[in-house]
């Protein structure tokens, strides 16, 4: 008989949990029961997603989604290996759902949760440096409660802004395929859906810039052309339909390989930081 896996306690509210932990066990921040739909394959992801009458709604159904066998396979072998740092703690090991204020005005998107950061805290940006970085750089700016973002139970807000990534589990070598990233595309259209309030979106990466460019394809938004390149900086401009246009603001990805090489800065990340608000109140500098 296969040996149980061992119950740790959360390192803020204690408890006992198991690795990946089951939803609705008690995990601080966990939008999902037993009872929340599972998707199984891509068909379930675009139907679950569709039907998600609000962000709560579609947060539980994407922290429990099983659809892409590979990144379910290593999200969950990560949380049962675990970093020696943390090996007596348990590792959320599930995708990780939208975090932030529902009625923001500005998205960030990154790329997926980080192996043993939001693999293992359960919030996107939580638990590693490129958190840190990018946390501290929202507190700078006003727009977080907080310069840490340490564990899911940290007491940590987003005023105005809420993060996203457009592939919600852990993959190998941070490297999703095609594949994974087009099935797990639908949470994030619906996610934007469900922000029509949105003004400006900053990409950390040029993963996040192409995934939010394809979903504001799918919404019949006009994307200039040729497509908008990438970059450090780089502003574009894309017309909706009925609504004031959205800002697509670049920024280099707060991962360590920038962050510790220089490539990316305090200041070039506060700078970002800074025009993105400014596109997502209307403020004057972010033309583009």
């Amino acid at each position: 008989m296969a040996e149980r896996p061992a119950l740790l306690p959360h390192p803020r509210v204690g408890g006992a949990f198991a690795s990946p932990v089951p939803p609705g066990s008690g995990w601080p921040g966990d939008p999902a029961g037993p009872a929340t739909p599972v998707a199984q394959a891509p068909d379930d992801v675009a139907r679950l997603a569709a039907a998600a009458p609000d962000l709560a709604t579609l947060g539980a159904a994407s922290s429990v989604c099983r659809a892409c066998p590979r990144l379910v396979a290593w999200r969950e072998d990560v949380a049962v290996t675990k970093r020696r740092a943390f090996a007596d703690q348990p590792y959320w090991g599930r995708p990780g759902p939208g975090f932030g204020d529902p009625a923001a005005r500005l998205l960030v998107v990154g790329l997926a949760p980080a192996a043993h950061g939001a693999n293992r805290t359960g919030r996107l940006f939580t638990g590693d440096r490129s958190g840190d970085w990018i946390v501290a750089a929202l507190h700078r700016a006003g727009l977080a409660s907080q310069a840490t973002s340490v564990d899911a139970a940290d007491g940590l807000e987003l005023h105005g802004v809420r993060m996203v990534a457009p592939v919600r589990c852990a993959p190998p070598d941070n490297a999703p395929t095609p594949a994974e990233r087009d099935t797990c595309h639908p949470w994030l259209r619906r996610e934007l859906e469900l922000m029509p309030q949105v003004r400006a979106v900053l990409a950390l990466g040029a993963f996040g810039w192409a995934a939010f460019l394809a979903a504001a394809r799918g919404f019949g938004w006009a994307v200039p052309r040729p497509a908008p390149r990438f970059g450090h900086a780089a502003v574009a401009t894309l017309a909706r339909p009925g609504g004031d246009p959205v800002r697509l603001v670049g920024c280099y990805h707060v991962s360590q390989q920038n962050t510790q090489t220089g490539r990316l800065t305090e200041a070039m990340l506060d700078d970002a930081v800074a025009t993105a608000w400014r596109a997502a109140v209307g403020g004057e500098g972010a033309a583009g």
